[in-house]
């Protein structure tokens, strides 16, 4: 039976009726379905460290963030992240006054976007882009402003000059991720200046999703922009502990930036999930202080699952772009014969035992990305060797 109402209008806000269900969410049910291998979703098929597993056995154990947990994030986390931050890159934070702890970067994203923007804002996006920015800035009413990467000698390159020129009146941030998710392209120091330079002379706020941080494959490593001359103070940086420990359900993330940032972000975030994930944060601050030595031996262990990965879709014909950072490679499916990436990753389950992402969905101009299919390397080796032999016994002969 279906309930009438007295009105015709839609019950979705018409701000999110463009967002239905994720392809993750589509795409996810189709491995289940058909038995394939999920190459599509970004999520471990292991756990991270066993220590770091027990310490939140511990501290669910001994009573510590059984019940809500300090609105910032437990003081342990929040002093962590800020010696992470300073330890690695030379940035000092003031644990109580400039880092915050979120329901993952999923939330710190939305609750800073929802912060710092008002309708008629536009925002800088670097595309493609992960969806939640669109759904995020659509729900603060702003208008995304799209900057595409475009193919160029075997990655995916930022125009300056388009970057420059999508700059109006009305900017209010600029969105940018590096490592970026999907494409895999990570950000020059020369690129990183200009954009920075660009900020500081357009007084524009920033907004960074840095997730990816420890899975940068070249000696060079991240370079926050938060480092740049100028860029201290009108920087949101946002991190996560799920790609880098490998704990994705556990869903925690933060932000650092300056106080009165923070405090903006801060006052968005305590009407979303007020707090969350108590017990994880204990575990998480003993995770961000485990020796360099974790950290080198996750990123050569992902370099090697990218490059047994790569070699296997280049074996069945695919066109692929090595990524120089996350656990994502973009492919071109043309010289398979194919331009419709939606068709093929939704074909490619029942072709092949493996699903794959349409990197179209994190477009707003489709058509630059519909041959493009992404890959997460992510698992477990045994499982990545069965997907690249199914991939090549379906592709390679063509």
């Amino acid at each position: 039976m279906t309930t009438m109402t007295s009105s015709a209008r839609p019950f979705l806000n018409r701000r999110l009726a463009e967002f239905g269900t994720t392809i993750f969410a589509e795409m996810s049910a189709l491995a289940v379905a058909t038995g394939s291998i999920n190459l599509g979703q970004g999520f471990p098929d292991t756990d991270g460290p066993e220590e770091i597993r027990e310490a939140a056995v511990r501290a669910l154990r001994d009573g510590r963030g059984n019940q809500y947990p300090p609105g910032p994030g437990v003081p342990e986390l929040r002093t962590a992240i800020a010696a992470h931050q300073e330890r690695r890159y030379g940035l000092p934070y003031d644990p109580d006054r400039e880092v915050l702890v979120t329901a993952g970067a999923t939330e710190a994203i939305a609750a800073t976007l929802l912060a710092l923007l008002e309708p008629g804002d536009e925002v800088i996006a670097l595309e493609p882009y992960y969806d939640s920015y669109a759904a995020c800035i659509a729900m603060a009413g702003a208008a995304r402003v799209p900057v595409t990467l475009r193919p160029h000698e075997g990655s995916f390159r930022l125009d300056l000059d388009e970057l420059r020129a999508a700059v109006t009146p009305r900017t209010r941030l600029l969105l940018i991720n590096t490592p970026h998710n999907p494409t895999g392209t990570v950000l020059t120091r020369e690129e990183l200046t200009a954009i920075a330079q660009l900020a500081v002379e357009r007084d524009l706020l920033v907004v960074t999703d840095e997730v990816y941080e420890h899975l940068v494959f070249d000696d060079a490593g991240h370079l926050p922009l938060a480092s740049f001359p100028g860029m201290r103070e009108r920087t949101v940086s946002i991190g996560s502990a799920g790609k880098t420990f490998s704990f994705t359900g556990w869903k925690v993330g933060w932000v650092t930036s300056t106080p009165d940032l923070v405090t903006a972000v801060r006052s968005a975030k305590q009407f979303l999930t007020y707090v969350a994930s108590g017990p994880f944060q204990y575990a998480v601050a003993e995770a961000l202080s485990l020796p360099d030595t974790y950290f080198s031996e996750f990123r050569e262990d992902m370099r090697v699952k990218r490059d047994l990965l790569s070699a296997g879709l280049r074996e069945a014909g695919f066109e692929v772009f090595t990524p120089a950072g996350t656990y994502f490679i973009t492919t071109d499916i043309r010289p398979l014969g194919e331009t419709d990436g939606f068709a093929f990753c939704r074909a490619l389950p029942e072709r092949a035992g493996v699903v794959a992402i349409p990197n179209a969905v994190f477009y707003d101009h489709r058509e630059e990305g519909a041959p493009f299919v992404r890959f997460a390397f992510c698992k477990r080796t045994e499982v990545l060797t069965d997907a690249t032999e199914r991939l090549r016994k379906a592709f390679a002969h063509r």
